[in-house]
């Protein structure tokens, strides 16, 4: 007979099994002290992956790169002519190099250029694969030289000195000697959305084609193989399955509706969340979640805000690599807009709040019949 004490309950053995999220710490990729530090994405193959197989990835990025180009550049007569002789591969424009090397810099943290010189003259600028460069520092983190690995079996090394590579970071912290890609901080986002799809898409496909339980009356294996394969066929081309009574049971496994969470929701949540965590609106690259006028208005002004700051960011680079002065611009601004809309909203506020001058129908001098 089987003991019903109380006393005698026991707890699980789950010590450990639900735990609290934390993130793990990390070191700036800086000088170490050592004669040399180097250090080469190890990941860049991995983030090339998620730019050309992610749409909204790429999406976010493209457009970070097509808005800070904007309408293209300003700048002297004799800059915009010299300018327009530098061809990159052979068919770029300086506009079309800057636009590759912004989403470079996004996708891998780092955008880097080879300089070519004829003299003391820029000749052309070639944009390189930011997954074959290594970045050497000294022992005060100043880089002082960059190698290329071929992409050949034989692994050969090119050394560039620094003045002869034009390099882009994106977002450097602290004493690195590299810049921080856009895909490390959605990373998780892109997985968790995608898999969710993955998910949903497996259940839609189930109301399809649902899971069968099939009770055979037979252990004979060539028999239960050579019906699985009628069943296949059968299900495949849409055809009715005939068995003998009684040879054959099966029941649907299927789920109740509203028995599982809806993943949608869940789904729209994390695709609303990436775009944020990109600072790009979905507004710009023609969603419509910004229900109002207003919303969409702040969410392009705190959008062209980040634009302005990254197209400072190249025309101060161009001219401290390059020694060339640009001026990059905004393709269309909303802030004058916003500004006489507020205008126009606090007068009639004003006149709304003022009391009238005319008087009351019954309260006029003389009354109704006077």
């Amino acid at each position: 007979m089987a003991y019903t004490e109380l006393s005698q309950a026991q707890t699980g053995a789950q010590a450990g099994v639900i735990t609290d999220y934390s993130v793990a710490s990390k070191a700036t990729d800086a000088g170490t002290g050592s004669k040399e530090t180097t250090w080469i994405n190890p990941k860049a193959s991995q983030y090339l992956g998620y730019y050309k197989t992610i749409p909204e990835l790429k999406m976010a990025i493209d457009a970070k790169a097509t808005w800070t180009i904007g309408k293209g550049f300003i700048s002297n007569p004799i800059t915009s002519l010299f300018l327009s002789t530098i061809k990159g591969h052979g068919k770029d424009t300086f506009n079309s190099i800057l636009e590759n090397m912004i989403k470079n810099y996004h996708i891998y943290g780092d955008a880097y250029a080879e300089i070519i010189m004829d003299g003391d003259m820029i000749v052309n600028l070639k944009p390189l694969d930011p997954s074959t460069i290594k970045i050497v520092a000294d022992p005060k983190g100043l880089i002082i030289r960059y190698e290329q690995i071929s992409k050949a079996s034989n692994g050969s090394v090119k050394k560039f000195e620094p003045e002869d590579i034009f390099h882009l970071s994106r977002g450097r912290i602290a004493d690195e000697i590299h810049g921080i890609s856009l895909i490390e901080a959605v990373e998780w986002i892109i997985l968790a959305r995608n898999e969710a799809m993955a998910d949903y898409k497996k259940l839609l496909h189930r109301n399809v084609y649902p899971v069968r339980i099939w009770h055979l009356d037979t252990d004979v294996a060539s028999k239960i193989t050579a019906f699985k394969a009628k069943v296949a066929a059968s299900k495949g081309d849409g055809e009715d399955i005939f068995i003998p009574k009684g040879a054959v049971d099966q029941e649907l496994a299927s789920v109740p509706p509203n028995s599982t969470l809806d993943p949608k929701e869940w789904i729209q949540l994390l695709n609303q969340y990436f775009y944020q965590s990109v600072s790009v609106p979905q507004i710009i690259i023609g969603g419509s979640q910004e229900l109002t006028q207003t919303a969409a208005q702040v969410a392009y002004l705190s959008f062209e805000q980040s634009i302005e700051e990254e197209q400072l960011f190249i025309e101060e680079q161009v001219l401290a690599q390059l020694n060339i002065e640009i001026q990059l611009e905004f393709p269309a601004s909303l802030q004058n807009n916003l500004l006489s809309d507020q205008a126009k909203d606090a007068t009639l506020e004003q006149n709304t709040n003022q009391p009238s001058n005319l008087q009351p129908p019954m309260e006029r001098q003389g009354g109704m019949n006077g």
